[in-house]
């Protein structure tokens, strides 16, 4: 009968033991995997709102010079800037794409990875990539401005990944970097010229792009919200949805990408120029 009872307590024992063990496991993941992910959503949000906030810059850019107001950001430096402030509007916003594609590119990727896929936030971010993905590709008739192909956004994003990241430890080439594989040409170019491209046309046909791009930068805002549904990194006046039913009077200007005008530049007729005495430098949002 002892040894019976002895039997028992050992059978019981070896199962709590085993049950202790695998919920402690099963926990440390959990807290292995809500360190990736907030590590990924973190790194995707900035990507997402640095690529609104420059998008949002080229709109209200392009409505003051329709209103006739003043020079927008893409005419200010990339059509009359010197070559150094085109270089640097034409790199920088190539990168802003780039670097979104490359963080949606390996939140793709390694969802999987991280075994997240039940999660009804996860779906909503992984259906609002989608709809990124898609108004990125769609061909508009007579429109132009910022259309790529899914393959082709999915291969620049491959490209922006660094080479030695591994699967739940990713993360993107950097501007410098960026700009450096750029000017070295050879296949990296190659994948990004159309992004350079692109670039040109809409600061060359502004009325082409204005539709897709607005609809891009209010999806991007969606997305945002998305990833930091408690505004803990962005709070909500951060996140104005372009109007172009609202004069620029009405509308939010940007001193750079995600930093708010204290005030507009007004010149003593009355016109409006955001860019006035201000280099790109000084418009980019600093992290």
């Amino acid at each position: 009968m002892v040894a019976v009872i002895s039997a028992v307590i050992a059978v019981l024992g070896a199962i709590s033991t085993a049950g202790i063990g695998y919920w402690w496991q099963a926990r440390l993941k959990n807290v292995e995997r809500q360190d990736y992910m907030g590590r990924y959503r973190d790194s995707l949000l900035w990507a997402a709102f640095d690529l609104q906030s420059r998008i949002y810059n080229i709109l209200f850019g392009h409505q003051v010079a329709r209103e006739g107001t003043g020079r927008g950001f893409m005419q200010a430096f990339l059509l009359e800037g010197s070559e150094r402030e085109a270089a640097y509007v034409r790199f920088s916003t190539a990168f802003l794409f780039a670097e979104y594609l490359g963080w949606a590119e390996i939140f793709r990727r390694d969802i999987q990875f991280l075994d997240l896929g039940r999660s009804g936030s996860n779906h909503k971010v992984m259906l609002c990539l989608a709809n990124i993905s898609r108004t990125l590709s769609s061909v508009r008739v007579g429109g132009t401005g910022f259309m790529l192909f899914r393959a082709d956004q999915r291969a620049i994003g491959e490209l922006m990944i660094a080479d030695d990241s591994d699967p739940g430890q990713r993360w993107c080439r950097g501007y410098a970097e960026f700009t450096r594989k750029v000017l070295e040409g050879g296949e990296f170019r190659e994948w990004m010229q159309p992004l350079l491209d692109q670039v040109d046309t809409t600061a060359h046909d502004p009325d082409g792009a204005t539709e897709p791009l607005i609809r891009l930068q209010h999806q991007l805002i969606e997305l945002v919200g998305l990833l930091d549904p408690d505004q803990m990194r962005f709070p909500s006046r951060e996140r104005t949805r372009f109007d172009t039913e609202r004069p620029v009077a009405g509308l939010r200007s940007f001193h750079g990408d995600g930093q708010l005008a204290g005030k507009e530049h007004r010149e003593d007729h009355g016109s409006v120029d955001p860019w006035k005495g201000r280099s790109p430098e000084e418009q980019q949002d600093k992290k």
